[in-house]
């Protein structure tokens, strides 16, 4: 068995592993950095410009030569869930190989919209797998866990091998009060740790924190004391967070709703996620709300929202400050609305930790307090699990070695240090660099 570390393993994102099991190879994930990709555009480039090696020589996608010698191997690419971070250089990569994509039924409605956007056709057959489920690939199982994360159907995915199971457990949360999923299937997990799980490949951004990452039930308890809690009879409620987190959306629009607000969703990429959700009725947000995506709707809905300022909340996409969002239109006078004093916007999110995004969210807040808005931030609760979490999931799996993933050196090593103090050795947790075996 040989495990490749081909993206992921020195910043947030870029995600792609693969597992080789004699002859036969098993992709796991074809995630972007997105913040190279704001860089380049904000340098004055244009997206659509670039080829598949101009992605990979900006460090927008992963570098995937290592396996272009073995790529008729490849039986497989499995998408864990739907975040860009994770599926965002499909449409790239994909072509590469002759093999199927799988991915949970979200996840794969969310791709589908994504091709759309990027305008390509994969010849890759599509392959949606229900949570809870298991499917074949040549002499490998593929079984997707349902589990808790900050967007719907995200999955837990194991490789049953003749050699013993690979768990790969990037992204997961612990919920067990989640705001519209079941909670995660422990029973599957302390299945597992009775089997042969040879190794975990495992998220570590926040192995550095202490404790257990708050439910998304705290999370809507706070958005609820913002929206609820606040006077805002005359002044507009504009909130924003991740497109994808569906159960974030799902508690604005239904404390718009006890606000006798009409909520408005504004942008093209909450609009993707909403219809993929809608079109598998996970949810149906448009039967009491307006979801708009395209700038001309977006435009003369805004008009109208500007002239009936108490009557509406606005749920828009900005909340890591992109240039070209919605509330960063909004903050630059770019669009026919005006921000006025004391008006509410609700970030329900908080900052990814890239150079490029905490440099644009402090811009977007600047100028948001020149107009002397009301800004009310981290009304969030982290869709990553915390240290306390990932201690459960290694003392219920059980693995032989422990394979840290997605982050940088410094997040790799707050989950070895972790692994350390459960009785791991150096020789356990290894760090695939370079195709060598490196020790944290």
């Amino acid at each position: 068995m040989e495990f490749f570390s081909v993206g992921g393993y020195s910043e947030v994102g870029k995600n792609m592993s693969a597992v080789k099991v004699n002859d036969s190879i098993i992709i796991l994930d074809m995630g972007m950095f997105l913040p190279a990709l704001v860089d380049f555009e904000e340098g004055g480039g244009e997206r659509r410009n670039l080829t598949t090696e101009g992605l990979i020589k900006l460090g927008a996608i992963p570098n995937d030569k290592i396996l272009q010698p073995l790529k008729d191997k490849v039986k497989g690419i499995v998408l864990g869930h739907c975040h860009l971070d994770h599926i965002g250089a499909t449409s790239f990569l994909a072509p590469h190989y002759d093999a199927p994509i799988l991915g949970t039924p979200y996840t794969m409605e969310v791709l589908k919209h994504e091709l759309i956007n990027e305008r390509v056709k994969l010849n890759n057959k599509l392959i949606g797998v229900n949570p809870n489920s298991t499917y074949k690939l040549d002499n490998i199982d593929v079984e997707f866990i349902h589990m808790t994360h900050s967007t719907l159907q995200t999955s837990l995915v194991a490789l049953h091998t003749k050699e013993g199971t690979i768990l790969y457990a990037n992204d997961f949360k612990f919920d067990n009060s989640p705001v519209i999923q079941k909670k995660p299937n422990y029973k599957r997990l302390k299945q597992l740790g009775k089997e042969n799980v040879i190794a975990l490949v495992v998220e570590s951004l926040y192995a550095h924190q202490e404790g257990k990452t708050p439910s998304e039930k705290v999370a809507k308890e706070m958005l609820k004391d913002v929206m609820l809690g606040v006077e805002s009879s005359e002044n507009a409620i504009i909130a924003t967070t991740f497109a994808s987190h569906i159960s974030r959306l799902k508690s604005m629009a239904e404390f718009g709703e006890k606000l006798n607000r009409k909520v408005v969703f504004l942008g093209r990429s909450m609009m993707k996620y909403i219809d993929a959700a809608e079109s598998l009725k996970l949810v149906n947000f448009s039967k009491k709300a307006d979801v708009i995506g395209y700038s001309d709707k977006v435009k003369r809905k805004l008009k109208e929202i500007n002239k009936n300022r108490n009557k509406y909340v606005i749920v828009c996409t900005g909340g890591q400050g992109e240039p070209g969002s919605i509330l960063d239109r909004l903050a630059s006078r770019q669009l026919p609305f005006e921000l006025m004093k004391e008006d509410h916007v609700i970030f329900s999110n908080r900052t990814i930790p890239a150079e490029i995004n905490i440099r644009n969210r402090d811009k977007l807040e600047r100028e948001l307090k020149n107009k002397h808005v009301r800004v009310f931030k981290d009304v969030h609760s982290s869709g990553h699990a915390y240290r306390e979490d990932l201690r459960d999931l290694i003392n219920m799996v059980k693995p032989k070695c422990i394979i840290p993933a997605h982050g940088p050196l410094e997040k790799l090593n707050n989950l070895a240090s972790l692994a350390f103090d459960m009785g791991y050795s150096k020789k356990e947790v290894k760090i695939m660099e370079d195709g060598k075996n490196v020790n944290v």
